[in-house]
């Protein structure tokens, strides 16, 4: 689980229009299909999308801010000694292009850089994510305090080939990818991302992508198992909001939430474990499941950095500088 935003995690990816509003009807027919492809399949899984409803947020930002979940505050910490280092490699005039731009706390920290004379470095902002009402805030909250930015909201999947808005005057273009979000997508999902970006910024533009580097089992379990429960919580009303969205009947009280690191992987998964049998029923379906059956929600993968070269390098980028905290947890590349 990577949690990118003081907003909204970073998995909130790869399905639109799939969150339900508070008045939704009982019955959403596209989580109802969503949900029903991945349970009814061979190894049960859910999509970590369906993590965000209003609830999934709230609990969402409340894990950000236990002790035991280190990678929010460390890429906070390591950003904002990175980003005066990677202003000072561009340009004035440089268009900054973010995907999964939820809000705008990261970006900010290089949007505020300044080059010697005092002139902002970037000129453009493109924030780039599904959610069009959090995209329209932003830019309203941006437009007063930053009024020679030129602000420029893409509501998209950013999983999907993305067509970046008309722009003048742009000197040059860096796409932005923090939080580790890449590691919540699977190695091959995760190149063809990086290939798309490539393909969609140009062959001049440079990236910065942040990663999550520890390997560690016990500072990882702890971040995704916390002795508050909030994470437990966190992965239960994915379960809450199945019944709530879709009539399904999930006995809360039959599953717990269990976070594994799967060392061949090199990552981290949560689950939902059925602790008795069980018959859920949802969409007209009956679901079944054994004692200690699982259903897989989460994979957040934590990559070395020779494996991660190996896939830039694989989706035509080459490493130009990289930055780590001192404890070696979080990484920043950018890439050209």
């Amino acid at each position: 689980m990577e949690y990118d935003q003081d907003a909204r995690p970073d998995r909130a990816i790869g399905i639109v229009g799939v969150s339900a509003p508070d008045n939704a009807t009982r019955h959403d027919g596209a989580i109802v299909r969503i949900a029903l492809a991945g349970l009814l399949a061979p190894r049960k899984t859910l999509p970590p999308s369906l993590f965000y409803d209003e609830e999934g947020c709230r609990l969402f930002y409340e894990i950000t801010k236990l002790p035991e979940y280190y990678l929010t505050r460390t890429e906070f910490r390591l950003l904002e000694t990175t980003a005066p280092e990677v202003a000072a490699l561009l340009p004035v005039g440089t268009t900054l292009v973010e995907y999964g731009a939820s809000d705008e706390t990261k970006a900010g920290m290089l949007l505020r850089q300044t080059a010697a004379s005092g002139t902002s470095v970037f000129g453009a902002y493109i924030p780039i994510d599904i959610a069009g009402p959090a995209l329209a805030a932003m830019r309203d909250r941006m437009a007063e305090g930053n009024p020679g930015l030129t602000v420029l909201p893409v509501t998209a999947d950013f999983l999907q080939p993305v067509v970046l808005p008309a722009r003048t005057g742009e000197i040059a273009i860096m796409g932005f990818f923090p939080g580790s979000t890449i590691g919540n997508l699977e190695p091959e999902a995760a190149v063809a991302f990086l290939r798309r970006a490539r393909a969609t910024l140009g062959l001049d533009a440079r990236f910065l992508l942040g990663f999550d580097i520890c390997r560690d089992p016990g500072q990882l379990l702890p971040a995704y198992d916390d002795a508050a429960g909030i994470t437990a919580r966190f992965n239960r009303n994915l379960l809450v909001r199945l019944n709530r969205e879709t009539g399904a009947t999930f006995d809360l009280a039959g599953f717990a939430h269990r976070a594994i690191w799967n060392e061949a992987e090199s990552r981290i998964e949560m689950h939902l474990v059925s602790l008795r049998a069980a018959a859920v029923t949802l969409g007209g379906q009956t679901i079944r499941f054994a004692p200690d059956e699982t259903i897989h929600t989460e994979n957040s993968y934590k990559y070395a950095p020779p494996r991660m070269r190996a896939m830039v390098e694989a989706a035509g980028w080459t490493r130009r500088d990289t930055w780590t905290d001192p404890d070696g947890l979080f990484a920043i590349w950018l890439l050209d």
